[in-house]
């Protein structure tokens, strides 16, 4: 049985939206070359231990740090809240839920001031703040523009072993859910979760965890993320293509998943959907539902389900890993069960849906 995270008394604090991931890479030569050369990322500021990368739209200073370390893992998932008083409110917020929280008037990384960090309840390390240095947003750079172009840090993706308990914590901080995963026992595999007004700031996957699942960034257009793949192609780096690109059911977003030289994983994303109305409906998926993670149907692979980022604690060592009890999503979709459909029965039978047979003409 899930054992909830109690509701603090306290107010949670104001969130805007995710703003930056802190990442530990093995080889920050070879991550360089991923994240810039690839992907075009601009560097912000870089010495020989880290480097800060941002977006194309972006005028914080980094949506992205890459620090050099022994161990490939995420050190912090990083909100921006709405003013100086919601650190305050985040600090108190977490001592009364028992976390671990360190707080820095000069920030944990350059560009970025007074922050807090917290060992959340589901063993993540976020940090919340407000204050940051501006920078120069590269909207009308069009001289900088490539042809894949990053435009905006979208969303992390976490595995944690205990998806509903995650979801009530994170509802409480003042997440809203835009679209789920479940079967017909009631079993959630995952939850989509937004403060700004898109389908998600994280998402809650069910598997072993606390772990990293992705980051993800947005460009303009479909064909931004098709250059990508044609540039993986030249470079012969396409074996490190995992998945895509295709279109997600839940979301409706065109992606592509990718792996660094750590085996982070990365989305490229665009095209999802406005959620900011109060009474935005939660979209639910069937976990049987072949669509729900690729509209075209496409398989997906099983490293995407059992593969992910370890995470660290305040002190830098690696998060114990605990494993899912309940069954995984994987379990049901990955080996043909034969319960998974691309259309329910009261459709008709295979090649024939209301309203539509093949070979008709419309």
């Amino acid at each position: 049985m899930t054992n909830f995270v109690p509701t603090p008394t306290v107010p949670a604090p104001d969130i805007v939206r995710c703003a930056y991931l802190e990442l530990v890479v093995t080889d920050l030569a070879k991550s360089r070359e991923f994240y810039v050369d690839l992907l075009g990322l601009h560097v912000t500021e870089e010495d020989e231990d880290t480097i800060y990368l941002r977006s194309f739209e972006e005028f914080i200073h980094h949506n992205l740090v890459l620090r050099k370390g022994p161990v490939a893992a995420a050190a912090a998932f990083a909100y921006r809240v709405k003013s100086p008083a919601e650190v305050d409110a985040a600090e108190a917020y977490y001592r009364e839920l028992g976390c671990r929280v360190e707080r820095r008037k000069d920030g944990f990384t350059k560009g970025v001031g007074d922050s807090v960090r917290v060992e959340d309840p589901l063993g993540f390390p976020y940090e919340f703040f407000y204050d940051v240095e501006h920078v120069e947003r590269l909207t009308q750079r069009y001289d900088l523009y490539s042809a894949g172009e990053l435009v905006r840090l979208d969303h992390f993706n976490q595995v944690t072993p205990d998806v509903p308990r995650g979801r009530k914590y994170l509802e409480d901080l003042g997440f809203r859910v835009s679209e789920d995963i479940k079967d017909s026992d009631g079993v959630t595999y995952a939850a989509w979760m937004h403060r700004k007004q898109t389908v998600h700031d994280t998402a809650l996957t069910g598997g072993n965890g606390p772990r990293l699942h992705h980051i993800a960034f947005s460009t303009h257009e479909k064909h931004n993320i098709i250059q990508i793949c044609d540039k993986m192609g030249a470079l012969r780096i396409s074996d490190r293509i995992e998945r895509g690109p295709g279109r997600h059911g839940v979301s409706n977003a065109f992606y592509l998943y990718i792996l660094d030289p750590d085996g982070h994983r990365i989305e490229i994303y665009t095209q999802d959907y406005y959620t900011g109305d109060p009474d935005n409906p939660t979209v639910t998926w069937d976990v049987h539902d072949n669509q729900r993670r690729d509209w075209w149907g496409n398989p997906v692979v099983p490293s995407w389900y059992t593969e992910a980022s370890l995470v660290l604690d305040l002190d830098g060592n690696p998060q114990p890993v605990v494993e899912r009890e309940e069954k995984s999503e994987m379990a049901v979709t990955v080996g043909a069960d034969g319960f998974s459909y691309t259309r329910q029965p009261e459709d008709g039978p295979a090649g024939e849906m209301k309203g539509f047979k093949v070979g008709s003409q419309l």
